[in-house]
């Protein structure tokens, strides 16, 4: 996307004035696994507490976030993630994005975008009629 992207458009990436508030009133404290830059405000809040964004890489979707980053822009803990985070565990699974409403997302057996073409019910269903 071109600079005239960037300047008119916010659903992939930040847009040009974005960048700019967060290289003025913000402090880059971490970038995760995707690219996602994480920042905190050089200023505190009125109300005490501390500012905290996200300049998303590429598509703004909030599903992006990770567990342990979305903790930390919630205020569960101060101190940002990569300092106290478990290793991974062999069973974890690398991150798939949210694909409700793509062509990948997930349509089970009957679904209209399958063919509609569901199976036949067994005998252990019975049709309600009033006179029964």
């Amino acid at each position: 996307m071109g600079i005239l992207g960037k300047i008119f458009t916010w659903w992939d990436g930040a847009t040009i004035g974005t960048m700019l508030w967060s290289a003025r009133k913000g402090v880059h404290v971490g970038t995760d696994a995707q690219g996602n830059k994480y920042y905190r405000g050089k200023k505190g809040h009125p109300d005490g507490r501390e500012r905290r964004w996200v300049i998303y890489e590429g598509a703004n979707d909030a599903s992006r976030v990770p567990a342990e980053w979305h903790g930390w822009l919630h205020g569960s803990f101060a101190d940002v993630p990569e300092s106290f985070l478990p290793p991974s565990r062999i069973w974890e699974v690398d991150y798939t994005p949210n694909a409700t409403g793509t062509a990948s997302a997930y349509r089970p057996a009957g679904a209209l975008e399958k063919g509609g073409q569901r199976a036949r019910a067994t005998g252990d269903y019975e049709a309600w009629s009033p006179e029964g």
